[in-house]
């Protein structure tokens, strides 16, 4: 069985924010406090320690007392850069990510993640969501990963691919459907902050 303590929390705090005027999403204030606290206080009962990736606010990132990480590729080149890194620094046997705009993650994102890959011997696990209307959409920046994968990603970015679906199909991956689309809800704009904040008053 894998334990929290068997896994180290990648928060993905890396990206441009093009859609919210390009300010740093994780440092966004939502109910009174950053995004980022959000990500934190769900991630920490589900991991043994915590990283952060992020590419600018570098001093901000750092008071929370976990490393921060930033991208070594160049460019933002999404969420696989912050992978890498993380796969880096990781010295436990997986890495767990999520972005840190996503305030309402599942509590038992690591426990559902872990049971799939352990049970169908899997080196990755990606969450997907089902949404009202009964269409499951991925969501692959939430994922578990053996830490091993390292290599397989280095190699596949060197290719010059940055497509996070491309980089799954080439390993023995799978995903869990949560029922509840709203935990993976994400704030991309001013309007979806303040819609999200109304849902979860």
């Amino acid at each position: 069985m894998i334990t929290p303590q068997d896994i180290t929390g990648l928060i993905l705090a890396g990206g441009r924010a093009q859609r919210m005027g390009g300010i740093d999403k994780g440092l966004i204030s939502f109910h009174g406090k950053p995004l980022i606290e959000s990500a934190i206080d769900r991630l920490q009962p589900q991991v043994g320690t915590i990283l952060i990736n992020a590419n600018r606010s570098i001093t901000k990132y750092s008071h929370y007392g976990y490393p921060v990480l930033m991208d070594e590729t160049p460019d933002f080149s999404g969420p696989l850069a912050g992978f890498s890194v993380g796969l880096k620094h990781c010295k436990t046997p997986y890495l767990l990510t999520s972005p840190c705009d996503s305030p309402l993650l599942p509590n038992d994102l690591a426990e559902k993640m872990g049971t799939e890959l352990e049970k169908n011997n899997l080196e990755l696990v990606f969450a997907s969501s089902k949404e009202n209307d009964g269409k499951i959409w991925s969501q692959p920046v939430f994922c578990l990963m053996k830490s091993s994968l390292k290599d397989s990603l280095d190699v596949f970015l060197c290719k010059g691919d940055l497509k996070i679906d491309r980089w799954f199909k080439e390993l023995r991956s799978g995903t869990v459907v949560f029922e509840n689309p709203q935990v993976f809800a994400n704030v991309n704009t001013p309007e979806e902050l303040a819609a999200l904040e109304k849902v979860s008053s």
